[in-house]
């Protein structure tokens, strides 16, 4: 019987991987033994609690449902709130968001960074590509920046003008391009079985000795 989470060939009568320990039996109705298979998918309150669950959580790794299920629930949860700024007056207290909405953001933020991170090393990729993606946008605002400087207080110097465009288009398209490609890795299934971040989370807990 081959393991479903390393591929090791074990006895046909084993229960658990004699390698990686992943239960290779699951309970039926007829109470037979049959090969483990993946886990029902996480659902929306599961992925939310989880998120929370997992505040600080940098390390494993994370399914697309968990994703994208916390995902909606941080847009949902950002309009909601925002309607009710609105009606509360305090829309606009902080730039574009309003007391709850800002708030909100604060309190997502560390959890919805730390489940993009678990989501790249579901596909076996190091979460080192969010700060790389994102530091492009940092840059791009250096060179708004210079253009400010150059416009307003230098009287459009040249050198300064040309070097800040060419960080805000430069930088932004990359930054842009980096953020397309953030999406498609987050919609790619992760890998099957244990890579280097992990077990695979779709897959029953292994078993410790």
């Amino acid at each position: 019987m081959d393991c479903p989470a390393c591929g090791k060939d074990n006895p046909e009568d084993s229960r658990f991987c004699g390698s990686c320990g992943v239960s290779l039996i699951v309970s039926t109705a007829s109470g037979i033994g049959v090969a483990a298979s993946e886990l029902p998918k996480v659902s929306f309150r599961q992925a939310v609690e989880l998120g929370f669950k997992n505040y600080f959580k940098f390390s494993g790794r994370a399914t697309r449902a968990e994703y994208w299920w916390w995902i909606l629930f941080t847009v949902l949860a950002g309009i909601g709130l925002a309607v009710v700024d609105t009606l509360t007056a305090t829309m606009g207290m902080f730039g574009d968001s309003g007391l709850l909405g800002f708030l909100f953001e604060l309190a997502t933020m560390v959890p919805t960074f730390a489940l993009n991170v678990r989501r790249l090393h579901d596909i076996n990729r190091t979460g080192w590509w969010l700060l790389l993606v994102l530091g492009f946008f940092p840059i791009a605002a250096i060179g708004g920046g210079i253009l400010m400087v150059s416009f307003f207080l230098l009287d459009n110097l040249l050198v300064l003008t040309v070097l800040g465009f060419a960080l805000v288009i430069g930088f932004g398209i990359l930054g842009i391009i980096g953020v397309i490609v953030l999406i498609v890795w987050a919609i790619k299934k992760g890998d099957e079985g244990l890579n280097r971040y992990g077990p695979d989370p779709r897959l029953p807990t292994p078993m410790k000795a």
